[in-house]
């Protein structure tokens, strides 16, 4: 999964949870209860058969998502961990060894191939994290346990959907213990919306397929607003005195308005035109000063898929460099 955008730093101590007081009768009037909910929903007795047989709750589960350890990185912190040079010479290795079936993806969706990089370099790695979890019995435990059953019961009948339609097998359904699903680790409701069978197979494979992964990663963030020929956003240096109200995602300017007020890229080079821009600032004024100038409706797009500002930025970050 994802890290949070204040990830990664200081556990808190937390009181730990006794081990799962549920009896087995339970959970097996649970399954009871969702596999008659499915078959009104259609699906197939057999595949509902494959998937609950023998079902348990997975304790571990239990503790992930309780003990969520509170961690707290600066911005700082979470750049030079996410956007690390070994991350990049990854990507740009990926990016090489894929550029054709990646170059397609962008003509048919029009989401630059850095920003598709971006999100599976830190999403999974490049595809070499992706969780170890059988999806369906962790929804399974998240939703018998009740903190938030009726999320995790939507999405696990969302997940028995996709093993109906027989996109993945059983085993193969692996992903987070909270159910993110495949190498950019999409939860089940995301993957029925929006994953795309890229190599005409018949089966949306975000698992192993990686014209499936970039298809549907491009997918998502175009069908959530992105727009062709507009950037994400870029490094800038804002001027001296700048009027702290101007600063936040809520607060939007044509580019050519920020620099007639003295903000100017870091590179050198002029801002980059079109839409709409927001000035952040996601360490503050305390760390080392970086500033962005983030542009809608893309940055917004990315948000879609992750709400934290410190991620989103460092998907163009890492996908800049990767692509360049």
């Amino acid at each position: 999964m994802p890290l949070s955008r204040r990830a990664l730093l200081g556990v808190a101590a937390l009181t730990p949870l006794p081990a799962m007081a549920a009896t087995t009768g339970s959970f097996d009037a649970f399954l009871a209860g969702v596999r008659t909910e499915a078959r009104a929903h259609g699906i197939a007795a057999a595949t509902l058969d494959h998937a609950l047989r023998g079902l348990r709750p997975n304790q571990k589960v239990i503790d992930l998502d309780h003990h969520q350890p509170e961690f707290q990185l600066t911005w700082d912190q979470y750049r030079s961990r996410i956007v690390s040079d070994a991350r990049v010479q990854r990507g740009r290795e990926f990016y090489a060894a894929n550029r054709a079936v990646m170059g397609k993806v962008v003509a048919r969706y029009g989401v630059p191939a850095g920003i598709v990089m971006g999100i599976w370099g830190l999403e999974s790695d490049y595809g070499r994290a992706t969780g170890g979890f059988n999806v369906i019995e962790a929804l399974a435990t998240l939703s018998w346990e009740g903190r938030r059953a009726a999320f995790f019961r939507s999405e696990l009948m969302d997940a028995l959907r996709i093993l109906d339609h027989g996109d993945i097998g059983f085993a193969q359904m692996t992903g987070s213990y909270a159910g993110a699903m495949g190498q950019t680790q999409f939860m089940p409701d995301s993957f029925l919306k929006y994953a795309v069978d890229w190599s005409g197979t018949g089966r949306r494979d975000i698992w192993g397929d990686l014209g499936c992964v970039f298809a549907s990663t491009a997918n998502y963030l175009a069908r959530e607003g992105w727009q062709a020929g507009l950037p994400w956003g870029q490094r800038v240096i804002p001027p001296a005195g700048l009027n702290p109200y101007m600063i936040g995602r809520e607060h939007r300017r044509p580019p050519a308005e920020w620099a007639r007020m003295g903000v100017r890229g870091a590179d050198g080079r002029p801002l980059r035109a079109g839409g709409a821009a927001a000035l952040l600032l996601p360490g503050g004024e305390s760390e080392s000063g970086e500033a962005y100038l983030v542009y809608h409706p893309n940055f917004q797009a990315i948000r879609r898929y992750n709400p934290s500002d410190f991620y989103c930025i460092c998907v163009g970050l890492i996908g800049d460099l990767v692509t360049a």
